[in-house]
């Protein structure tokens, strides 16, 4: 019987068919199964730790021996790698002065604005003596046109030292303008000579 007749017989109900459908056997067939026999977890990682510490080694030794000169053979990349490295190092030291110069401008800038203060404070405290001891010499006067005296020269010392004293102020402030700036200066400087050597 050939397989669409087989088919066919199935497919009818029994007792049409001309052909009797024959029952076919089950046959079972083992496959064998290849059984690795078991490893425990750290023997197979120490095996796998060996193999790549042992690969290593040899591609370490292959890239370790010297290589033979040729005339092709030029060295600009190592010579590329040690200006590279030289830049870096520059960069490094760069920003290292460069934060030491801050930190030297803002040590400079505060010494500096407390002087500054102290000397603000001193004129005013001499102001207001001055004021109080005119105000005393006033209160004092016999007369209205020896008080007008005493307000007189008390106004022209006042104006006098008031600009003396604003003068003072503003050669401070542009001393210390100065002396904050020097180390931002000498860096800028540095800066500028060491990257006009590398260009």
């Amino acid at each position: 019987m050939t397989n669409s007749q087989k088919r066919t017989a199935r497919a009818q109900p029994p007792g049409s068919s001309e052909t009797k459908a024959v029952p076919t056997e089950a046959t079972e067939t083992l496959v064998p199964i290849a059984v690795d026999p078991i490893v425990s977890p750290t023997s197979a990682v120490s095996e796998a730790v060996k193999t790549t510490v042992d690969t290593v080694a040899a591609v370490a030794e292959e890239v370790v021996k010297p290589v033979a000169p040729t005339g092709t053979t030029t060295t600009k990349p190592l010579r590329g790698m040690n200006t590279m490295i030289k830049s870096t190092e520059d960069f490094v030291a760069l920003g290292q002065a460069n934060m030491e110069a801050f930190v030297k401008s803002g040590q400079i800038w505060t010494a500096g604005v407390q002087e500054l203060m102290k000397q603000f404070a001193e004129t005013a405290k001499a102001s207001f003596d001055e004021s109080v001891a005119t105000f005393k010499a006033i209160s004092s006067a016999k007369s209205v046109a020896e008080a007008m005296d005493v307000q007189s020269k008390f106004a022209t010392s006042v104006a006098g030292r008031a600009l003396a004293d604003s003068n003072k102020l503003v050669g401070a402030s542009i001393k210390l303008t100065e002396q904050t700036l020097a180390p931002l200066t000498a860096r800028v400087t540095s800066a500028v000579e060491t990257f006009g050597k590398a260009a």
